[in-house]
């Protein structure tokens, strides 16, 4: 025996009270950090951000509706982009399939119908979407060498959408791979 308490009876840091103390403070640091992390700024919908953004992302996206009519030929793109303030790059390539839409092959991606590259010279942000501004090289469909370029696009991964308004076409595209951030 040790005092009046035997080895049985002493109390340390792993007693029922020393837990108890250690949750109460364990507790209160996450409850600290969820208050702190709430104060952060957030961006609500619709809300108008200022300062410098950032924007990036990529990913493999449909054109909504294909060619249109009358033959509605799919076409997929593979994206990418970033910009940062007011400067970034822009990529988008555009395939459309080998043979004509309903043949067995048509499921093989791999024409060239179209490829923007371009440099984005202005970044808008409103809530969580983002609007890119710039001048591109186009090559294949509204081909030039110096085209404007508006591109609409919201946070998020899979199932977001996006718009490229380029050589007097707009595209809407719906991301089915990848992912977008905005901050």
């Amino acid at each position: 025996m040790v005092g009046n308490l035997g080895v049985s009876e002493q109390r340390g840091p792993l007693s029922s009270a020393g837990l108890r103390r250690f949750w109460v403070g364990a507790g209160a640091a996450l409850l600290a950090a969820a208050l702190i992390g709430s104060a952060a700024p957030r961006v609500a919908a619709g809300e108008e951000t200022g300062g410098v953004h950032q924007v990036l992302g990529g990913g493999k996206t449909i054109i909504e509706g294909g060619t249109g009519a009358p033959a509605y030929i799919p076409v997929t793109t593979v994206l990418a982009f970033h910009a940062n303030g007011q400067s970034g790059a822009f990529e988008c390539l555009a395939l459309a399939p080998t043979t004509a839409s309903g043949a067995p092959e048509s499921g093989a991606f791999e024409v060239n119908a179209m490829y923007v590259t371009g440099k984005v010279s202005s970044v808008h942000v409103s809530g969580g979407t983002a609007v890119l501004k710039g001048t591109a090289v186009v090559i294949g469909l509204g081909a030039g060498p110096s085209q404007d370029f508006t591109f609409t696009v919201k946070a998020g991964g899979s199932g977001i959408t996006a718009t490229l308004v380029i050589s007097g076409m707009t595209f809407h595209e719906i991301l089915l791979e990848g992912q977008v951030t905005i901050h």
